[in-house]
């Protein structure tokens, strides 16, 4: 029996972007659709019709179906999720939640799929997108600097400052980490930094390498 395929787009109503699971159709009948081409898989159980567009909207939204409900409005997606969801890295395989230090990690048990995080945010560190609260990107491009190994940091850092509407520049990525105060693996941080210095434009006055403490 041929699976159920998507509602067709109507011209007064937008067909949907984003499925899972659900009474309207079950996980074979989705699994099915994307064998046949009609849908494409956006992370874990969620799908997009098959050439959609897919926006940082959408990558939050499909993130968002991962975290309990228990916890989701305690939690902020940063780190390489963060950078997934800006389409600036790949789909990470556990999500990476942040908790600030008010909501003690110790108050929210486990979520399967996730690893929490307990941080200081500041007010300007979150956004909203797609009913998923998400590290803004400048704080994104910080916390992936301090917190994740050079050979996946690097290539993530380079999409966050390649894209113009994120509004990440190297010099103002060098200031924040700079200007982070106790905080491990700060040196390293800035040699990722100073690595993508010397990458850069050198005509750009945006390129400035920090100075790494020896």
């Amino acid at each position: 029996m041929a699976p159920r395929l998507p509602p067709p787009q109507q011209q007064d109503f937008p067909a949907q972007e984003l499925y899972a699971p659900s009474p309207q159709f079950t996980w074979a009948e989705l699994q099915s659709m994307a064998t046949d081409g009609v849908l494409t898989p956006l992370y874990e159980k969620s799908f997009t019709p098959s050439g959609l567009d897919v926006t940082p909207r959408l990558r939050a939204r499909a993130a968002a179906l991962v975290v309990p409900d228990r916890i989701r409005r305690k939690v902020i997606a940063g780190r390489m999720t963060a950078a997934w969801i800006y389409g600036c890295a790949d789909a990470p395989e556990r999500l990476s939640l942040l908790v600030d230090a008010k909501h003690r990690i110790s108050s929210l048990r486990s979520a399967r799929g996730c690893i929490l995080h307990e941080v200081r945010l500041g007010q300007l560190d979150v956004v909203s997108i797609g009913g998923l609260l998400v590290t803004s990107p400048l704080r994104t491009a910080v916390d992936v600097a301090l917190h994740v190994e050079a050979s996946r940091a690097l290539p993530a850092l380079r999409m966050l400052l390649s894209r113009d509407e994120l509004g990440v520049r190297l010099r103002l990525l060098t200031l924040a980490v700079e200007a982070s105060t106790r905080v491990p693996h700060k040196k390293a941080a800035l040699r990722k930094i100073a690595a993508l210095a010397r990458t850069a434009d050198p005509l750009s006055s945006d390129v400035l390498p920090p100075k790494v403490a020896a």
